[in-house]
């Protein structure tokens, strides 16, 4: 079940930054997209202009505001994930829409939360 962090940074102030560490923590499968690029856990954050071409993307976790999101709504829904994950500050009424027209389950929680608590 592979997870796709997008908004991921290498600063370790950043929830995305936390959320990575916490996926691996957790033996959980992973990519990441930043706008940046760099290094994380000694893995490629890639960068979200690319639109890496990606396979089995199981969950899509959000860090990069709604404003943001915009440009790179089809290349997620490209994707076809199976769950969409809004953490605070993240949430798209519109992107979530899309989302929910084609089957993807979508959920505005906070995934360092989900995965403390066994909800992941």
């Amino acid at each position: 079940m592979k997870t796709l962090i997008v908004g991921a940074s290498e600063h370790s102030f950043r929830y995305s930054n936390m959320a990575a560490h916490l996926l691996e923590d957790h033996n959980q499968e992973f990519e990441m997209l930043g706008k940046r690029g760099g290094k994380l856990l000694d893995r490629e954050i890639l960068m979200i202009n690319d639109r890496p071409s990606l396979k089995e993307v199981h969950t899509i976790t959000l860090y990069i505001n709604p404003t943001n999101q915009v440009d790179i709504y089809d290349y997620l829904l490209s994707l076809k994930p199976s769950r969409m994950i809004f953490n605070p500050g993240t949430e798209n009424y519109e992107l979530a829409s899309l989302a929910t027209s084609q089957q993807i389950e979508v959920v505005e929680a906070c995934t360092l939360v989900m995965l403390r608590t066994g909800q992941y």
